[in-house]
């Protein structure tokens, strides 16, 4: 786990640019609120709020990233006034605790933004109970939230403003998806009833910190898209949570709170949650477990029990989630993964058209674009296959055909990658041959969305002259018939039954 954290490819230094920005933007909430003459709850207010807009805020431009944390407020507020209102009415609490909660995983059916807000929402209706608000602290804490929120947008949009230029790795809808068959509206249904479940067995260990276990069931379902994927992220956030209590006693017990060594080893576990998130969730939730173990430090309520509660309250919350989605309008691996490596073919032959239009000398086709997007999906679809190629997944034969997947897709990105390398030189694209390659390529997208299609009316390979082609052209070649042969090779697991012994399910 170690290994991939460190190893894991960083293009653009962008996990370490948003760590280092993470921890400037959250000490920069935190300041302000200290400065202004905030106690010490509203302080940390407003620091998890500061890191909740850094982190969750994820649009594709930095304009629309500054209209979505501009909306922040305007559903935690509510959020957090409701929270506070209801302290000492346990029964309409916690009624409205997992009506956020499924209204948080509903929103994500409007994309990046939906999905921002509704993270925003939950965890201010969570902070309320995690420093146990009252109506008479509100005033503080919308002040707090909007400080911490100011402090972290100059960071973030002013001294520090970078523009991602990727499209948001969440789960968007299927095509047509209405009802039930969107996968938000099945989430949010899963989500109630984990969090229910959650709520009531946490509530039975203790009285004070069952929030915890409804918040690790809420967490478990981000950016996950099936059953399988949910299981290993409880699985990982679990193991996260075990050595993050292992971490805590080393590091946050010996420090007792005390506020200048507290303060740098918080900005340490900040920068960790950034710049790890990405590549694993293990290490963020290390990072997490750590993290909240100095907040409690700071609260003066920090101990051994505390933290072994919380492992159990954290696997509460996981088994809750491991129960809601095997139970409550599941969604298969299979059905899932199937969506994803379907769009990331039509990612590569968005690619490949590009390149061909580039080559013939349209400067304004832009391949880079979708390239960029092809690696998110396919990021996404190791996540989707993630549960059939973990260790201790029970099919093999199925974990063996999951990285037959990967292979022809990650075979796919790279002729994609070598193509648009060609792509800059107009003059290669003067070949016939290309020509037919392209409709060949075709072809083979085209029998991967309709099962069954036939590929022999298409254009033949042209035969090569006796002349001297140009290199730029035998490069193109070369990636395409690359292309043309890994996606070829994805036919047999598109169109197997789930059923099939070698088939996700």
């Amino acid at each position: 786990m170690l290994k991939r954290v460190f190893v894991a490819p960083d293009p653009g230094l962008l996990r370490l640019r948003s760590g280092l920005r993470a921890v400037l933007g959250v000490a920069s909430a935190v300041a302000v609120c200290a400065l202004t003459g905030q106690p010490l709850p509203a302080v940390i207010t407003g620091g998890l709020a500061a890191m909740l807009a850094l982190f969750t805020v994820t649009d594709a431009t930095v304009s629309a990233q500054a209209r979505t944390t501009a909306l922040l407020p305007v559903v935690g507020i509510p959020s957090l006034t409701l929270a506070a209102g209801l302290h000492g009415q346990s029964l309409a609490r916690d009624l409205a605790f997992l009506a956020v909660a499924g209204a948080g995983v509903y929103a994500r059916r409007w994309g990046p933004r939906g999905h921002s807000l509704g993270v925003f929402a939950f965890m201010t209706f969570f902070v309320a109970q995690f420093l146990r608000t009252v109506p008479g602290q509100l005033p503080g804490l919308y002040s707090a939230i909007a400080f911490a929120l100011i402090a972290s947008s100059v960071v973030r949009f002013g001294l520090w403003c970078y523009e991602r230029r990727l499209p948001s790795p969440l789960v968007p809808s299927p095509p047509g998806g209405r009802g039930l068959d969107r996968p938000s509206t099945r989430q949010a249904a899963q989500v109630v009833v984990a969090g229910g479940f959650a709520l009531a067995v946490g509530q039975l260990l203790s009285q004070d910190r069952w929030y915890w276990a409804v918040g690790a069931a809420w967490w478990i379902f981000v950016n996950t898209a099936s059953r399988g994927e949910t299981l290993v992220r409880g699985f990982r956030r679990i193991l996260g949570t075990v050595l993050g209590i292992a971490a805590g006693l080393l590091v946050a017990m010996p420090v007792h709170g005390a506020v200048l060594p507290t303060a740098a080893l918080v900005a340490v576990c900040v920068f960790v949650i950034f710049y790890t998130a990405p590549v694993s969730y293990s290490w963020m939730m290390l990072s997490v477990t750590v993290l909240a173990a100095l907040l409690y430090g700071l609260l003066g309520v920090l101990e051994p029990g505390l933290l072994a509660l919380r492992l159990a309250e954290t696997c509460v919350g996981a088994l809750g989630a491991v129960l809601a989605v095997a139970f409550v309008l599941p969604i298969t691996t299979h059905t899932a993964t199937n969506a994803w490596i379907r769009r990331a073919v039509g990612c590569v032959h968005a690619c490949t058209r590009a390149a061909m239009d580039r080559l013939a000398g349209d400067e304004n086709a832009d391949p880079a674009r979708h390239a960029a997007e092809l690696e998110v999906l396919l990021a996404r679809v190791r996540m989707s296959l993630a549960p059939l190629v973990h260790p201790l997944s029970p099919s093999r034969a199925r974990g063996t055909r999951a990285r037959q997947v990967l292979d022809l897709l990650d075979d796919c990105a790279r002729e994609v990658r070598g193509l648009i390398a060609v792509a800059a030189d107009p003059e290669a694209s003067h070949d016939a041959r290309l020509a037919a390659a392209c409709w060949r390529l075709e072809a083979a997208v085209h029998a991967l969305e309709i099962p069954g299609a036939v590929r022999d009316e298409l254009p033949a390979e042209t035969p090569a002259s006796a002349g001297r082609h140009h290199p730029g052209a035998e490069a193109a070649l070369m990636h395409l018939h690359g292309l043309e042969k890994a996606l070829a090779g994805l036919a047999d697991p598109l169109r197997s039954s789930p059923r099939s012994p070698l088939m996700p399910v």
